[in-house]
């Protein structure tokens, strides 16, 4: 290729980027309109470097936030840089999470803590011959660089590494990295921290009380709950499903009444599990394409819930209940 065709492609590839970026800026603008969050800059003076634009979400479908989780969230980070989100699976902890970021423009550093990994994964190591060639972890990466650090399944987390987080959290504001000869790495100024779990119970296996001294590092805590629950029933849910799926209101009051009585048996106890809004339009989306309720609902409701059939057919009797009563 000749140098003209390599300039002209560079230059291409320049006008594409800025094109990008001010796609992206107008998109954070309006998204701080939408979630009335313009006061809560958390980005201001930041400078995102090239390789971590990546680490930046994108195509972050918005979310129903009739509890102001995004602006409740986006204030605590605010003003105290750490906080911690509580509520049971499906609730939309993650994808406030994400959404916050793609606001601010900021990295999202994620750890899912329930996955074990290894400290050297998360703080770093010394690779090859020697002593030349270290490798940052994640943690080690967010404190040198900024962004969003997000632990998933906190609640999860090992001890040796939660211990080694408290210095980070409180008026210290940095990390010790013993396996680097004690360097002392001062925690970014644009660097904050997400804690998100289920509530500690015996139904969550893994799970087990935060330490106190994490846990009272945490400024504000937000607990997230689903829109429906029993008799409870959030017009915008059925609202949401109708419009995602084109279903009727008719049908998807239906749907959304069948979750909610789930989701009370879920936080009863009595199943292992409760439907996210996300399984919901799965679910209706079938309906759409042709599939009578309850023969879709055991591909998208039944299915997911359990392996075990005395489970399976609980649901199945619930949700027989539900759409008998519209016949």
């Amino acid at each position: 290729m000749s140098v003209e065709k390599v300039v002209r492609a560079e230059g291409a590839n320049v006008k594409l980027r800025l094109k990008l970026d001010i796609t992206q800026k107008v998109g954070e603008g309006r998204l701080k309109t939408k979630y009335e969050v313009s006061q809560y800059d958390l980005s201001a003076g930041y400078v995102l470097p090239e390789s971590l634009k990546n680490l930046v979400p994108r195509d972050v479908p918005e979310f129903v936030d009739t509890e102001r989780y995004v602006q409740r969230l986006m204030r605590a980070l605010y003003h105290f840089k750490q906080c911690a989100l509580i509520g049971p699976s499906g609730t939309g902890k993650t994808h406030v999470v994400y959404l916050v970021a793609k606001i601010a423009g900021l990295p999202l550093w994620e750890i899912n803590c329930s996955l074990q990994t290894s400290v050297y994964d998360l703080f770093g190591r010394f690779v090859g011959l020697g002593k030349e060639n270290w490798v940052d972890g994640l943690i080690v990466s967010w404190c040198r660089h900024g962004g969003i650090l997000y632990l998933d399944e906190a609640n999860m987390m090992k001890q040796d590494v939660a211990t080694r987080l408290n210095p980070l959290l409180d008026t210290r504001g940095h990390l010790v990295l013993a396996e680097k000869d004690n360097e002392v790495i001062p925690r970014h100024k644009y660097g904050y921290v997400i804690i998100s779990m289920n509530p500690y119970s015996v139904e969550f296996a893994g799970t087990k009380p935060l330490n106190v001294a994490f846990r009272r590092r945490l400024s504000v805590w937000i607990n997230f709950d689903y829109l429906s629950v029993g008799s409870n029933i959030s017009e915008r849910e059925i609202d949401l499903v109708c419009e995602r799926t084109k279903v009727s209101r008719e049908l998807s009051e239906s749907i959304v009444r069948a979750a909610a009585e789930l989701r009370r048996r879920y936080k009863s106890g009595d199943l292992p599990y409760a439907p996210s809004v996300g399984d919901l339009i799965n679910w209706a989306t079938l309906i759409a394409d042709g599939l009578p309720p309850l023969v879709a609902a055991e591909e998208t409701i039944v299915g997911v819930a359990s392996d075990d059939a005395e489970v399976q057919n609980s649901i199945r009797t619930t949700l027989q209940l539900i759409f008998s009563k519209k016949k």
